[in-house]
């Protein structure tokens, strides 16, 4: 994110092309992550549970601000906010939990769906509609559902997954959970099987475990879709099947011309 603390409750970013949308604005779930780093340095703890409701957009080249506001601390649990800003603008507000607790189930209640290892995985090659932005700095894997050259108009499954890593990374944040989380917005394309763009009305993150993992499979199930808005869920689990993090959103969906892709 490159963020850094400008002041007691305050930090700033720049936004760059690693952290746009092929819309050349803020990426929905950059803007979680952005408030999660603030939150969890102002607060000193970990992310529990976070969503962001998105009012605005931060397009490239915007100074943003993240003011953070540490409503309620309790023994274990911080209740606190994040609120981002371009100039006076307000963009996005984070509500959030932070803390830990000592109580754990010996044994997992989900299972991580059985898709081949990322090595076994095709490539996902985007449009290139979706060059100079986030795409370009993630790597992203089909382990379930169909490639861009495969949407025919015919529906599918509401259930695909996608092997995602940052080159580089092996112990996943919160923010990062947040950012693959994100490719919810992007699930409607399977089921419909037309070509859609979808834009994040809110994002929302509950984090399990961070297990150390280089490859985050993000297993995307989605919901309904009525009335241009979708709905929709994401496991975030490890290589080795620990659930890493669920994430959820709503989305307003709209067809894209399959001539600009």
């Amino acid at each position: 994110m490159g963020m850094s603390r400008i002041a007691e409750d305050t930090w700033g970013f720049e936004v760059t092309e690693r952290l746009i949308t092929p819309g050349r604005f803020l990426f929905g779930g950059c803007g979680l992550a952005s408030g999660l780093v603030a939150l969890e340095e102002a607060s000193e703890r970990p992310t529990i549970w976070a969503s962001a409701h998105y009012l605005s957009y931060a397009p490239l080249g915007a100074h943003v601000t993240v003011k953070t506001d540490l409503c309620v601390i309790g023994g274990h649990v911080t209740q606190a906010r994040a609120t981002t800003y371009v100039d006076d603008r307000e963009v996005l507000t984070v509500n959030a939990a932070l803390g830990t607790g000592e109580l754990s189930s010996p044994t997992p209640w989900m299972t991580m769906p059985d898709v081949p290892d990322p090595e076994d995985c095709p490539e996902r090659i985007m449009p290139k509609r979706f060059d100079n932005s986030i795409f370009n700095h993630v790597e992203t894997r089909i382990a379930l559902g169909r490639p861009f050259d495969q949407i025919d108009g015919t529906p599918g499954s509401p259930v695909s997954a996608l092997w995602s890593r940052v080159p580089g990374h092996f112990e996943p944040s919160a923010a990062t959970l947040a950012i693959f989380g994100d490719y919810v917005s992007g699930g409607v394309t399977q089921p419909l099987g037309r070509h859609t763009m979808g834009r994040s009305l809110d994002n929302t993150i509950r984090i399990a475990s961070l297990e150390p993992t280089e490859w985050v499979l993000c297993e995307i199930r989605m919901h309904a879709l009525a009335g241009g808005f979708a709905q929709g869920t994401a496991f975030l689990w490890s290589r080795t099947g620990t659930l890493l993090a669920t994430a959820s959103q709503s989305i307003a969906a709209k067809l894209w011309d399959p001539e600009t892709l």
